[in-house]
């Protein structure tokens, strides 16, 4: 995951592989902690029946050959072993789940996910500060709000966790040269429900493709690149927690991004204050559960 930014020299460059199997060991913790959901033999029949038909049915519609088989079926196998398949399930299908659930859902724009959330953060204040390297690159930005009720009533001591990647584009957790933890926290709000959280502006960077993720792109001939990006989940007590992303709307990328992930809604846009520090305004609002 390289930034946009030709003109800094290059960072430690892990490998897709690498952040492929850090994805994976992310995903089964989150989901041992999160719980099965069971469905009914009825609806699991139901929904694989119709994935398997269509895909028999783009098999003939496209003709597939044996050769295009046997090489798809290569690419699975690459792709597991890998640890790819976080990667390759949050950046070509989940958003595609999270725009089906938001129809019913009030509030707060939702986006997707994504691979690289790590729970268990810590807390911080109200007004803090993400923890971050002494020489940390990049533009400050404080990105402030607050979180109320769909009715505008201030949620006092709720928590807005935020993550992200560093200017060239590696997450904590992800790239064995990130310090753990670094720019990831959870800020809890104020009594009338503000939070400032201050961090770096996030930049435009390449999902990993170095792997079967990036065959395939390169194979389809579309980019890698998604759009400057910060990971929000804000959550209180008696609410429905929303898992979004705020976009920088000046970004390149953002009206391609490669994960189909934006909305005009989430777009934002920073302005200097005059000493340096970019600052914007976002505020949340949540639906009861």
């Amino acid at each position: 995951m390289t930034t946009a930014q030709d003109n800094q020299s290059p960072a430690p460059s892990p490998t897709a592989a690498d952040s492929g199997a850090s994805a994976t060991v992310a995903f089964k913790q989150n989901a041992a902690r999160r719980g099965v959901v069971a469905s009914s033999q009825e609806r699991v029949a139901g929904i694989v029946g119709d994935i398997l038909s269509a895909v028999r049915d783009v098999i003939r519609s496209h003709d597939v050959t044996y050769p295009e088989y046997q090489a798809t079926k290569a690419w699975l196998m690459a792709v597991g072993e890998g640890g790819e398949w976080p990667l390759v399930m949050d950046v070509f299908i989940e958003h595609a789940v999270e725009d089906q659930v938001s129809q019913s859902q009030n509030g707060t724009k939702g986006s997707i996910e994504g691979p690289y959330y790590l729970p268990d953060q810590p807390k911080l204040g109200a007004t803090c500060t993400l923890p971050m390297r002494a020489d940390e690159k990049g533009t400050p930005l404080v990105l402030s709000g607050q979180v109320r009720d769909i009715d505008g009533t201030p949620l006092a001591a709720s928590e807005v966790e935020i993550w992200q990647a560093d200017d060239d584009g590696y997450y904590s957790g992800f790239a064995p040269h990130v310090p753990d933890g670094n720019l990831r926290g959870v800020a809890v709000t104020d009594a009338d429900g503000h939070f400032a959280i201050s961090t770096i502006q996030p930049a435009p960077y390449q999902i990993p493709h170095e792997g079967p993720t990036g065959r395939l792109l390169e194979a389809a001939g579309w980019h890698p690149w998604r759009p400057a990006h910060l990971h929000l989940m804000v959550r209180a007590d008696g609410h429905r927690t929303i898992t979004t992303q705020l976009y920088l709307a000046t970004s390149a990328y953002v009206d391609s991004d490669v994960a189909s992930a934006t909305k005009p809604e989430l777009f934002i846009e920073p302005v200097d204050d005059g000493t340096g520090v970019a600052r914007v305004t976002y505020d949340f609002e949540l639906e009861k559960a």
